[in-house]
This record gives structure tokens, sequence and C-alpha cells, in this order.
């Protein structure tokens, strides 16, 4: 749009750039001047090294120019065409943009035109220039009267989610620029890229860049990228100084190498196969054995695959497109199955999304009780066709968990299945775990899924047998880590157990070993998420539910919890999966909305298949909402009857309701019985409920406790290096 000039300042003989717009243009098009009378505003607005300086402001020949601070070496832009920087270059030139932004935003100047070409490496340091877009945050999205028709505000490729969307911008816009060209610099490739404009914009709204692989300080400033790079500016840095914090922390850490990988994860899901006739023979399968292929491909780090969970949503296979967006996978995994004659005949197809390119097809035909060797067949060829770098320790572990036992696979996947269905079907799931590690006591997957069965059936049991069922959870999960200690599904479901034991601590710790080993498991973090919030981590819990989100978009964390606790009540509603949504209801009585909330807790009662204890739990949130003291009451007393209910998040739940209608007492009874097995959260205990428990005697003596307890978490995460694992740069046990 504009050409610029080396000149003379013959009054101060000195070098200057005259910026002037294109002839072509029409210099007396009112657009065209008002968009460099604005640069030159917020240029004037701002003085600051790393700011190009302007010097004048004028006219020639009916079209405005400005007069700039000449500048000598080559632009960001230039310098990337010859390959990557050393990390410690690029990081203290983010380092300075970050300075210069910091003093736009105090300004209210948002640049929204950040990218390689308008960063200068001058001799006289780093120059950020070109503020034709930036403008004042309090000016609606809707003023586009001085750009130009047709055009998109910003370049396509550092463009943040909202601004591609044309929502308003403010200061997190140039921040998500910012991780944007930092990635680029450090691998010499765009975090988003495509052949049009629209396939990049595409990347930016629904993909995420390849993790950046090397040291652990590589690793370190990648995952200062990736929440610079969140969809949700609510999830990005909040100021352009936070930023840098973290940034110069990874410098002083030291351990920048100058070898940088992007390393490619590929995403993938494994939809359920299709029944090509009704048969309930295998029935089972549909669901069976795409999930125990996703447990399978899982513990490979250069692959993060759906949850089985996630894949049920998707119904129609065909939709390709639609499961490459709303999935957000590079890859399907899709089957069919029929039983004739004895035999099952599968057919696999594995399809790159959302081209629909086959990359790999295979038909056979088994017994029924031999599909373990499908199920090994098809790992083996998804590791083939995406040309997965494999370790030989993963390459040990790809094979590792099969069968020795047909009847043993056979009991497992149908035991899956009766697991996921409802509570009247746990026993019979049990019963079919059982029958499968005798049939092959080596199994370890089965004994995983055996000691969540037992966990859940104990959890929520109202047999005096409930307690002893939690006791034989315990042997078959260790049962499961003897026969194998890297099994990644052990790790995620005994993380419920121990916090659920009082062990939040030591979960904590265990999944933080593990992601030094395996950082690309999404299940892991979603553990994180849950454990760090009952030893009073918020920061934690959140950073951790956030790199779940950015390797998984679709996986189901308790982070509502965490939110909650740190008084971010709309958040707790905005991610709340519980069913029922009891935290929903609690969060918009506290918000006033208390009509919502009598609504949303009537509407649960008239739904049918709630197990006994969550209808429980739903009574005694509805009393909560509708004040009803003796209805509350009750309910909380049948609640404290199940005989092997230990978690100590729930109790602080039910003395959060008895507090709420008037029990003060009997909340600190349970507040006390919630700290005596595992909870230590200072923040939940500084919930308005509580105003008429802290009165109490003992209160005084529970909270020192407490914050005993979790000022013990926190140095133990410290040490463990659970701040530099999530990306925080100090371990703090807030929200901020």
């Amino acid at each position: 749009m504009g050409v610029v000039y080396e000149a003379i300042d013959d009054r101060l003989q000195r070098s200057v750039a005259i910026k002037t717009i294109l002839s072509s243009n029409d210099p007396h098009n009112p657009q065209m001047g008002e968009r460099l009378l604005r640069e030159a505003r917020a240029a004037a607005a701002v003085s600051h090294p790393h700011i190009c300086q302007l010097y004048e402001i004028g006219e020639h020949e009916g079209g405005p120019y400005i007069a700039m601070e000449l500048l000598e070496g080559m632009s960001l832009a230039e310098r990337l065409d010859t390959g990557a920087l050393p990390p410690g270059d690029a990081i203290e030139i983010a380092l300075s943009i970050l300075s210069a932004l910091d003093a736009l935003h105090h300004r209210s100047i948002v640049h929204r035109d950040l990218k390689p070409s308008n960063v200068f490496l001058s001799t006289a340091g780093v120059k950020l220039l070109d503020f034709g877009l930036a403008r004042p945050v309090n000016v609606s999205s809707d003023d586009t009267g001085i750009t130009m028709p047709g055009l998109v505000l910003g370049t396509p490729r550092y463009m943040s989610p909202e601004q591609a969307r044309g929502e308003d911008v403010d200061a997190r816009t140039d921040l998500f620029a910012m991780g944007a060209m930092l990635f680029e610099m450090l691998s010499a490739r765009p975090a988003f890229n495509g052949a049009s404009a629209v396939e990049i914009l595409h990347a930016i709204l629904h993909e995420e860049p390849p993790a950046l692989a090397g040291s652990l300080g590589i690793i370190d400033v990648d995952r200062v990228i990736q929440r610079a790079l969140m969809k949700d500016p609510r999830d990005r840095y909040q100021s352009a100084d936070g930023m840098a914090r973290d940034l110069r922390a990874c410098l002083s850490r030291g351990d920048l190498t100058a070898s940088v990988v992007a390393r490619a994860t590929t995403r993938l899901i494994v939809l359920p196969f299709r029944i090509l006739r009704p048969d309930a023979a295998i029935d089972f399968l549909a669901f069976s054995l795409p999930d125990a292929i996703t447990v399978s491909l899982s513990g490979l780090e250069s692959l993060v695959v759906r949850s089985s969970l996630a894949a049920t949503r998707f119904i129609d296979p065909s939709d390709l497109r639609t499961i490459a967006k709303e999935a957000a996978v590079d890859a399907i995994v899709t089957g069919t199955l029929l039983q004739s004659g004895g035999l099952v005949r599968v057919t696999v197809q594995l399809v790159e999304v959302p081209a629909g390119t086959v990359l790999w097809s295979h038909a056979t035909q088994v017994p029924l009780d031999d599909m373990f060797q499908v199920q090994d067949q098809i790992c083996s060829a998804v590791v083939e066709a995406l040309a997965l770098p494999l370790s030989s320790r993963e390459q040990r572990l790809l094979h590792r968990d099969v069968p020795a036992s047909p009847d043993a696979y056979g009991h497992y996947l149908r035991a899956n299945r009766l697991s996921t269905m409802s509570s009247s079907q746990w026993r019979l799931a049990r019963d079919a775990y059982q029958r499968a590690v005798e049939a092959d006591p080596s199994y370890a997957p089965a004994w995983a899924r055996y000691g969540r069965c037992l966990r859940i059936m104990g959890k929520y049991g109202t047999s005096p047998e409930a307690v002893e069922w939690r006791k034989e959870a315990e042997t078959a999960f260790q049962q499961a880590f003897d026969i194998n200690p890297d099994l990644s599904l052990t790790h995620n479901l005994y993380t419920y157990q121990e916090v659920e034991d009082g062990r939040a601590l030591d979960a904590v710790l265990r999944l933080l070993r593990r992601v030094r080993q395996q950082s690309s498991d999404p299940e892991l973090y979603a553990g994180l998420v849950h454990a760090c919030r009952y030893v009073g981590l918020l920061d934690a819990s959140i950073a951790a539910f956030h790199r779940a989100r950015q390797l998984d978009p679709t996986i189901r964390t308790s982070v509502a919890h965490s939110f909650f606790a740190a008084g971010d009540l709309e958040r707790a509603i905005e991610l709340d999966i519980d069913d029922p949504p009891y935290l929903t209801a609690a969060a918009l009585l506290l918000l006033g909305r208390t009509t919502e909330a009598l609504a949303l807790s009537r509407a649960q009662h008239q739904r049918s298949g709630i197990n006994h204890h969550l209808l429980l739990v739903l009574d005694g949130f509805t009393a909560f909402v509708e004040g009803q003291r003796e209805k509350g009451v009750a309910a909380i007393n049948r609640l404290l009857e199940f005989p092997a209910f230990s978690d100590p998040e729930g109790l602080y739940y039910w003395a959060y309701s008895l507090a709420s209608i008037g029990e003060p007492e009997r909340a600190m009874e349970l507040l006390e019985r919630s700290a005596d097995t595992g909870l230590y959260c200072v923040r939940a205990l500084e919930a308005k409920a509580f105003a008429g428990v802290r009165t109490h005697a003992r209160f005084g003596v529970l909270l020192e406790r407490v914050s005993g307890q979790q000022a013990a978490a926190a140095r133990a995460f410290v040490d463990a290096g659970g701040p530099r694992l999530l990306g925080l740069s100090r371990p703090t046990t807030s929200l901020h």
C-alpha cells in the first residue's frame, strides 16, 4: 500500500525513512490517508527503544507522509528465509517485542498485525514497525471505515481465532501472534500453514501446532508458546509482561540446545465399528474392539488418540469433514463387522481426514475367540501407514499387552461394554473382568479395568461388600502395575483410586513422573487436573487442563471443580460435565440466578436412569437451591450411609450444602472428615457458604492443618519439577 524512501533531513542533517502512499492507490483516498495518519498517531503515542521512532508527519502534493527513524539491518522475515534462529537469540528477540507490546498495551493500543516482516533486526536492536492496523481496544469490531474493502484485518498466518472470526480484539490477540512468531523462529516453519488463506484460518481455528522437542529448556519454551496459542483468549497469557516473565525464566534455567525439532503429532480417533447385520453374539465388539485398539495406541508419544468416549459421538463415519472438525483429528480408523459360519469378517480402514484419502485398508476373517489378532494387526498397520517414529521402548510396548488366551480377550471386551452401561450392569462387568484375569492372569489391561470397575462399585455401593470391593480394586491395580508398569491405562485409572483413598499427593507425583516419559498423553494431564485440586494446587490443576485440551480438545476433565474452588463461577458452569450438573446449579445460585438454578434442578428430577447415589446428590443440591432444610439434611444423611464412600471432595460438597441451609455444626463435621480423607484446599474453605462455619471454635484448627498440608504439597510439587512440566512460572496455590 505504500513506498518507503531513504532521505536526508536537511535541517538536522540525519538520514530518515519517509513512508508514503503508493500513487497507484490514490494518495487522495481518505481511507488510505487516514490509515497512514493512524499509524503515525500510534507510533507517536509511545516512546520505546523497541518501537521505530517517529520524527515528523506532513503532506506532499496533497498526500500524507511520515518521516521515521532509518534502520539498518534486515526484517525478521528476511532472517527466517535462512532458517531457524538459535533458541537463545529467538527468545531475546521475543522479549524485545514483548517489551514494545507491553508499552503499547499500557496505552490501550493493539497492534493487530504482528508478523516477521513488521519486526526489524537493526544494528540498534529489535524494532517493531507498521502500526497501520493498530487501534485503541475500546473501538468496536465493526469500525472498518478506514480499511480497504475486502481486505482481511491482519495477516492470516498470525491472526488469532477471534481476529479471524471478526470479533473484538485486545492485547491477547497480539500475544497469540507473538506465540506464532516464536514458534516459527525456533522451528523455521509456520505454526499454522495451508495452501490458501482459507486453509490457514481453518488451521488457526481448529488445529494445534506441532510440539517442539529437544532439550528440557526447549520443552519449557514450547509450553510458553502453547499457552500463547490457546484458542480461547481467557486461556492465554493475559499480559505481555506475563509471557515475558515465563520466557526469562526459560533463559535463566539454561539447557537451550541449538537443536529444535517440530515433532508432528498425529491425532487419531478409532470410531465404533458398524455391525452390518444385527447379531447379539458380536454386538459388544462394536464398541469394545475399537476401545482396545485405542488403549494399545495411546502409549505412543508421536500419536494422540482421542478417547473411546469421544468416539461414540460420531455415528456416521462417512461424514469425514465433521469428524475432522469436531474431533480435531488428522486420521480415523473405521470398520465393519459381520459374523457368518462361525467366523467374524472384519473390514478396517485408516483414513486421512478431511481429504478422505485411504491410507490403509484390510479385510480378514477370524473366529470370534481370536479377535485379539485383529487388534494387533490394526495397531501395527496404523503405525506403519502413519510412519510413526517409535522408540525401542514403544516398539516393545505396542505388542506387549496382547492376551495369551482368546477367552481372556473375549471376556475383557464384553466387560468393557458392560462397564459403560447403567449401574445395573456393573456386577456383570465385574464378573466378566474376573473371568478375563482368571483365563489370563498376565493380561494387564484386564486387571486395570477390573480395578476401575471394583472402585466404582465400592464408591457407590450400598451393601457391606462395598468396603471389600475397594480393597480388591487396590489389589487389581497393583497387579496391573506388576505386570506392566508402563501401561498408560493403569496410570490413568489408578489416579482416582489414590485420590479417593486420601493419597492425592502420591497421584500428583506419580503422574508428573509419567509426564516426563510421555508428554503427549492427554489423560495424564486430566489426572493431574483432578489430583492437583485435592492438594490445593489450583493453578497447577488449571494448567494441566490447558495442556490436556491442547492435546485433545474433546477430553473430559474435572476442571470445572477447580474453577469453582477458585471462585470463577462462569468458567465452572461453562466446563461442567457432571451428570447431573449439580455444580452448575450451585454456581448459578451463587451468581444470583436462582430461577435458572431451580429450573435446572427440577428438570433433572424428571429424568430416568440416574443411579441411586447421584439421585441423592441431586436431592441434596435441589434442597440447597430451594432452601429446604429438612429435605437437604435427609438426603445427606442417606448419602453418609454409603459404607465405602470416601471421596473427600464429595464430603466437602455435602458440607457446602449443609452450611448453605443453616447447619453449621454438621457442616463443620463434614469439613473435618473431608480434610481427614485428603482434601487440602484453602481456597475451598474460603467459600461464602462457610461464613457461618468460620466462627466455629474448631474451624481455625482445621484451617491451620489444611494450610500446612497444602504448603507441604506445594513444596513436593516444586521438588518434582511440577512447575516446569506444566509450564508454570512459579508454584502458587490460587488461580491467577
